[in-house]
């Protein structure tokens, strides 16, 4: 595969992450016509998921289905990736991130009522924190989820993994990220989807991005270094 189809393959599974898992936030959480028809939490976090299931479907045989920057970054720390191709999958990742935040932006704008400014799925901490945590707290429930996702990741696609329940073990393990952190951050584990929904946020989205960097690559690090040292303490 060459690495253009690959990177071609993480921007249109990113685009594909973040129109059906923010999509699932700003459209359906909550229905203006009736609140009780809203998906909520819970289908927030499943759509999210099963965007993760349907594309490492799909991709998983082309690029990996990173779809996340920190997801990468794990990849490179334990050894499993090439560090020369980093920048290339971020790039794709962050641009198919933002035409998938776009395509969204698009259709909610269609209703007058449309402020992204109070309602594009962005993350935040302190009074843009959905439960108003601090930045401690945010960077915490960040970095130590990405870690246990990337961990995870390593496990199910490992040679001796069984390789057809790797997408839905990593799937369900996004939904379960999801339902804990939805409250805190709105959740990110993911550089590319907090910036593509910044990028039509502004103001306080963009400045307080830097945490939905830094925490979810120091914990995709660490994912990947701990599995790397797991593995190698079994052997």
């Amino acid at each position: 595969m060459t690495n253009f189809g690959k990177l071609l393959a993480e921007a249109i599974g990113t685009f594909w992450l973040v129109l059906g898992g923010c999509g699932s936030a700003v459209l359906a959480a909550a229905w203006g016509v009736d609140p009780h028809m809203g998906i909520g939490f819970l289908g927030v976090s499943l759509a999210f998921g099963l965007t993760v299931v349907s594309m490492a479907a799909a991709i998983g045989h082309i690029s990996g289905c990173h779809l996340n920057p920190a997801v990468t970054a794990g990849l490179v720390a334990s050894g499993r990736m090439p560090a020369k191709e980093l920048p290339g999958y971020w790039a794709a990742q962050v641009i198919g991130g933002i035409l998938g935040a776009g395509m969204l932006f698009l259709v909610a704008r269609g209703l007058e009522s449309f402020d992204p400014a109070t309602g594009f799925a962005s993350n935040g901490y302190g009074e843009q924190s959905p439960g108003g945590y601090p930045w401690q707290s945010c960077f915490i429930v960040e970095a130590v989820l990405t870690a246990i996702f990337v961990f995870v990741i390593h496990g199910a696609t490992a040679d001796k993994a069984g390789g057809a329940i790797a997408p839905l073990a990593i799937g369900l393990c996004l939904v379960v990220i999801h339902l804990v952190s939805i409250p805190v951050t709105n959740t990110s584990v993911n550089p590319a989807r907090s910036t593509a929904s910044a990028v039509f946020v502004g103001g306080p989205a963009l400045v307080q991005l830097w945490l939905f960097w830094v925490a979810p690559l120091v914990g995709g690090i660490v994912g990947g270094l701990l599995y790397k040292g797991v593995v190698d303490c079994a052997d």
